[in-house]
């Protein structure tokens, strides 16, 4: 699992059948400082995701990827690779809370 920004969606009108009415979005995976260990930084790259939980852009969320992004009831025997099960509230990290840059 990793944490992961909501920077846009992507719409798909011709797809496998499977994926028909799958909410797409383009996530940015962040990763916590090394210096500092008090925010999270972007890791530079996107992807795309299907969203199970209503998700909305500039949120963070909680992904899985590979086999485990096809575990959940509602992506079993899907064709996906990335999966967003949940939405951050906070991130603490050596008991401390962690700047969430939205």
């Amino acid at each position: 699992m990793f944490i992961a920004k909501v920077v846009g969606s992507l719409v798909s009108t011709q797809k496998v059948e499977t994926m028909v009415g799958r909410k797409l979005l383009v996530i940015e995976p962040y990763r916590l400082d090394a210096e500092t260990r008090s925010q999270l930084h972007t890791t530079g790259r996107t992807l795309v995701a299907v969203d199970t939980m209503g998700a909305g852009e500039n949120e963070f969320v909680l992904v899985v990827q590979g086999s485990s992004a096809r575990m959940s009831a509602e992506t079993k025997n899907l064709p996906v690779d990335a999966v967003i099960i949940g939405i951050v509230d906070a991130v603490s990290v050596d008991k401390k809370n962690i700047k969430l840059n939205a």
